[in-house]
């Protein structure tokens, strides 16, 4: 992936980054989720290592001392639910016209995110089933105080969480998984050695992963 097949702009209240298919695309449309303080760039080197599918990365729109995030906090691990429940409405919106737009409708969305975007992604899953076929999830935690009672649809996940990871409490990642599993998940939940880092054992479990997705 180089600069020149980077494209995108601003849609549905979003700024994003697209990149179209390549050679060996698999059928289906990878969705990059950053971290706390990334940006709508920040995933495509990872998924660029990952996929050949095209790419639809958004930058989360809620600042936190100039850092972009997807959903508001109030302190480390406490969350505003209701923010997160708008901000997942409209990456919803987000995703359906940004799909449109580039051709890619119909398309099952694979969700790949990391800490802040592996937990708005699975915020998605869990309000809206369906709405990703698949999805990695690196060093994701419980966002919500109780899991939403939504309807199950069937999808697979993996999570990939780090054993001393002080960010993402063990607890917490294991309470998410759970959620998932009674939302109709098919979850690969694997735990590293680690913090909240990724390694390059994140990235070889995630590219066997999504090589095995079909």
């Amino acid at each position: 992936m180089t600069l020149a097949d980077i494209g995108g702009g601003h849609l549905a209240g979003f700024h994003y980054a697209h990149v179209p298919a390549r050679t060996g695309d698999p059928g289906w449309t990878a969705v990059g989720f950053h971290g706390t303080g990334g940006d709508e760039y920040a995933m495509l080197g990872f998924l660029g290592d990952l996929t050949a599918a095209p790419v639809l990365s958004p930058r989360g729109r809620v600042p936190e001392g100039g850092a972009n995030r997807f959903f508001r906090r109030y302190a480390e691990g406490v969350f505003d639910e209701k923010n997160i429940r708008g901000e997942a409405e409209a990456l919803r919106g987000f995703l359906a016209q940004a799909a449109e737009a580039h051709g890619l409708a119909g398309r099952r969305l694979v969700a790949v995110g990391y800490s802040n975007g592996a937990n708005i992604a699975a915020a998605m899953m869990l309000l809206f089933p369906g709405v990703f076929a698949g999805a990695v999830l690196l060093r994701p935690m419980m966002m919500f105080a109780d899991a939403p009672a939504a309807g199950a649809a069937p999808s697979r996940v993996l999570a990939l969480s780090g054993e001393r990871d002080p960010i993402c409490p063990p607890e917490s990642a294991r309470r998410l998984a759970a959620a998932l599993e009674a939302a109709g998940a098919e979850l690969d939940h694997r735990w590293f050695p680690t913090g909240h880092q990724l390694t390059g054992g994140d990235q070889d479990a995630a590219l066997r992963w999504l090589r095995g997705f079909a």
